[in-house]
């Protein structure tokens, strides 16, 4: 799967103008969330760990208010297993300021809260954190461009603040034709490397390169997720009542069909 995702990649133009260490993270942010003003995509997720093997199918819609690495929307809707359908995700992305999160739990009829603290823990018990599904601000953090290959820039970044982040750096692998990030290896305090994102594939959709699945291995957690993205699609024109805590509970289902 990585050689078909650098084979896709390698056949892309690679620009020759120079960029800074924060020009690319800003790219790379915008290209992996931002493409188009809106998207929707069937998601399939596949869970191993030192618990069994496990799985969660999804709907995400995705909408752009603030312009590119500005203010998002993302509606997250399960329809399996049996125990986490219709529980649905809701965020407002501010890249300024904290997001607003909440989780709507349909067995108890509730909508619940999630603290910005919580951020960075695990998304339904797979090994992709909250933040990781709609994006962590390129502002939170500050960026060095340690090296530069034919096909690749490769950052080095570290948090701004240390409040609620488990990480004291990661280094991203940027692609220089698309500015996807295909790789983020995350080290914590001690130095040590103990948790990595990989792209594995990469496919252009309504001209778009887009990622449509990728794994996030943790060491401290055990085991490894795998997320695969089908039917995605760009500019679905999603109204905004789509993105309310009303939706939590009333599914928009013309859009998750």
């Amino acid at each position: 799967m990585r050689l078909f995702a650098f084979l896709i990649l390698s056949l892309l133009p690679v620009p020759a103008l120079a960029q800074t260490a924060q020009e690319i993270a800003n790219r790379a942010s915008a290209a992996f969330y931002y493409a188009g003003a809106d998207g929707r995509a069937n998601v399939s997720m596949k869970i191993t760990g030192k618990g069994g093997n496990r799985a969660r199918d999804m709907v995400i819609l995705r909408r752009t208010t603030g312009g590119v690495n500005g203010k998002q929307e993302f509606y997250v809707h399960f329809s399996r297993p049996a125990d986490v359908n219709d529980t649905s995700f809701l965020v407002w992305k501010n890249p300024r300021a904290s997001d607003d999160r909440w989780l709507y739990l349909p067995a108890l009829d509730v909508v619940r809260r999630i603290a910005a603290s919580d951020e960075r823990t695990s998304f339904v018990g797979s090994h992709f954190f909250y933040e990781d599904v709609s994006g962590r601000s390129p502002l939170e953090d500050n960026h060095t461009l340690v090296e530069t290959t034919s096909d690749f820039y490769i950052l080095e970044s570290t948090p701004k603040s240390t409040r609620g982040v488990e990480f004291a750096k990661y280094r991203m692998h940027v692609h220089r034709g698309t500015f996807l990030p295909t790789k983020a290896e995350y080290f914590d305090r001690s130095g040590t490397h103990y948790r990595t994102f990989e792209a594995l594939k990469v496919q252009q959709i309504q001209g778009v390169p887009t990622i449509t699945q990728a794994r996030m291995t943790d060491k401290a957690m055990g085991g490894a997720t795998t997320i695969t993205y089908s039917r995605v699609k760009y500019n679905v024109g999603l109204p905004g009542d789509v993105f309310t805590e009303r939706s939590l509970r009333a599914a928009p289902e013309q859009f998750l069909k």
